[in-house]
């Protein structure tokens, strides 16, 4: 038998799988977007845990509400801002508003940074700057999810946006362990200053990008009609509402895992930073390979969501009764893909869903959703955990997404029913 043609073959199957997952790369643009973005989640993730455990051990006694003050403070702004964000996201250049947002983004992470290392920092100044951040960020989101868009077009869009995921999960294999051996050895202050320093690199991306190969994006024209018009838009589309309405559900309980895995690392299995850095690790590695899963799928669908959102309640629940670290960072692993399918097949599923021009509007609701509603179940959620367990806190939370997957259930038993009921009339 000769082995060259199936050697061929084989190396044929393996790159056009390999292709797939990664195709989004062969655009020059995004592949440098790549780059910067990368060396900013790192940056990012290796904040958030050095914001969670500067709170959470030097400025109160393992309060998990005030964790989730910071998380209300910093991700509930896209709700109050969503209708000029997206008005921004439409209307502006989307390339140059991103320049403007990095850039801010990376001047508050250096204050705050600059005041842990003077010594002077307190609860109200984090409280401040994570406000400040959360209000910088609702316009940067929607303008960055739908730029995506403009660097590999439609056809490519589902990809991206998985790889984007991919990118900023596989940043968090790297952030939080490496904030917890920068906190254990030197402090939180260099944490932050570090983090301000990689915006640098997404400003950089963003420079070089060549504009001429920019995909045609349609852009809003007239009139802006408000919020109220672009709410009309999705309630018009029962599949847009269904998706985020589900989003609603788990991204208010069940996606505070800043609070379920610190809560967990120090009140639970009584561990330092290490072991918090480790666990979020572990949860990344699973967040990868459910963004790595959806990148490879064509396209999105309701379904989809309702069996990861049925597979984030199950597991969750799992997680919850664990007493094993060990046991409950591998659960951690399968909850973080159930969690990652979730969110970028819902991210995929509405920007398809919508016209291109009011794309930005809707992303803005979706991010507002996605960032914005999680600070609004996070006092609860921390108030769970003070008071009854970190436990019953992350059991509340995987009710969401039991929650979501039955309203998705009902969604296509009515829809079934309907589609049953005008079949035979049209017949007659």
């Amino acid at each position: 038998m000769n082995q060259r043609p199936f050697a061929a073959a084989l190396g044929s199957t393996i790159h056009a799988r390999l292709r797939g997952p990664f195709r989004s790369l062969h655009a020059y643009n995004y592949r440098i977007w790549a780059v910067g973005t990368t060396v900013s989640n790192i940056g990012t993730w290796m904040q958030r845990i050095a914001q969670d455990w500067l709170v959470l051990t030097q400025l109160t006694h393992h309060s998990g509400f005030a964790v989730g003050v910071i998380m209300s403070l910093q991700f509930g702004p896209p709700i109050l801002l969503m209708s000029l964000a997206g008005a921004a996201a439409d209307r502006l250049d989307r390339r140059r508003l991103l320049m403007v947002t990095q850039a801010a983004l990376g001047a508050t992470a250096m204050l705050l940074g600059i005041l842990v290392l003077s010594g002077v920092v307190t609860l109200w100044q984090v409280d401040v700057l994570a406000g400040i951040t959360g209000c910088v960020s609702a316009f940067d989101a929607p303008a960055r999810q739908t730029f995506i868009a403009e660097l590999v077009g439609d056809a490519d869009l589902p990809n991206a946006v998985a790889l984007n995921s991919t990118l900023f999960n596989g940043a968090q294999l790297i952030g939080p362990a490496l904030a917890g051996l920068m906190i254990a050895a030197i402090g939180t202050g260099w944490v932050f200053v570090l983090n301000g320093l990689s915006f640098g690199a997404v400003l950089v991306s963003l420079l070089r990008m060549r504009t001429a190969e920019f995909k045609p994006v349609l852009r809003a024209s007239g009139p802006d009609r408000g919020l109220g018009f672009t709410l009309r838009y999705v309630w018009h589309r029962r599949e847009l509402v269904i998706a985020l309405a589900m989003l609603f559900l788990v991204g208010t309980y069940g996606l505070n895992f800043p609070i379920f895995i610190s809560t967990m690392s120090v009140t639970t299995f009584h561990g330092g930073a290490n072991v918090y850095g480790a666990l979020s690790s572990a949860m990344a590695v699973g967040s990868v390979l459910g963004a790595l899963a959806t990148a490879g799928r064509r396209l999105p669908s309701l379904r989809v969501l309702a069996f990861s959102a049925l597979a984030f309640g199950v597991i969750g629940l799992m997680a919850a009764a664990m007493h094993s670290v060990w046991w409950f960072g591998l659960m951690l692993a399968v909850l973080g893909a159930a969690a990652q399918t979730f969110t970028t097949s819902t991210n995929s599923l509405v920007q398809l869903s919508t016209d291109p021009a009011m794309r930005g509007r809707v992303m803005a609701i979706y991010m507002g959703i996605f960032l914005g509603c999680t600070p609004l179940g996070a006092p609860l959620m921390g108030w769970i955990a003070d008071v009854l367990g970190p436990r019953w806190a992350l059991a509340t939370g995987a009710a969401s997404g039991l929650a979501a997957a039955l309203l998705a259930a009902i969604y296509f038993r009515r829809s079934q029913t309907v589609r049953q009921a005008v079949e035979p009339s049209q017949l007659q």
